[in-house]
């Protein structure tokens, strides 16, 4: 295998570990949020954890396509990776419903970047005859966070401290005021 090849397939497994994670959680969240807004008491903000993630997502897509346009795909796809991730870490973290609606929009505003972004990287490195075999391999690896992911969320939020999520919210960097 060639060092070009090598390198391309590297980017292409990347990119899919990209879209996989984000597929992740949302199978995780949407499985996990009733036991989370019991535990923050914000049953009535439940909604707000799921709209405001797809309203920064989508909202953010044509501006990360512009921005990589702009100043190159690779920085922007990082950025939409480490505000993603940024997101997570802060979710977890969060102690009342108000902060974790933040901290979903937040990880909205990476989620926008990481499919526009790597389906553009794709057209940039492989020619037009192989872009289907990306497409290929990332609608066959697409249902594979819907086993898991449900199944680890019901299984966390059964027994982490044996009621679910308090032990991390009561914790929290982030109490509730």
């Amino acid at each position: 295998m060639t060092a070009d090849k090598q390198k391309t397939g590297w980017i292409t497994a990347g990119l899919l570990l990209g879209l996989i994670l984000s597929s992740l959680d949302q199978t995780i969240v949407s499985t996990a949020m009733p036991t989370i807004a019991r535990q923050l008491g914000g049953l009535s903000l439940y909604s707000w954890v799921f709209a405001v993630y797809m309203l920064a997502s989508t909202a953010t897509m044509p501006i990360y396509g512009k921005l990589a346009d702009l100043f190159g795909r690779r920085i922007m796809y990082l950025t939409g990776l480490f505000l993603f991730l940024a997101g997570s870490v802060l979710c977890g973290l969060a102690g009342d419903m108000t902060h974790l609606i933040v901290f979903r929009a937040v990880q909205g505003l990476g989620a926008g970047a990481l499919m526009p972004v790597a389906f553009t990287i794709i057209g940039d490195i492989l020619p037009p005859e192989r872009r289907g075999s990306f497409k290929a391999c990332s609608v066959r690896y697409s249902p594979y966070p819907a086993s898991p992911g449900p199944r680890s969320a019901g299984i966390s939020s059964n027994t982490q401290a044996g009621d679910g999520f308090s032990s991390s919210t009561s914790r929290s960097a982030f109490p509730p005021s």
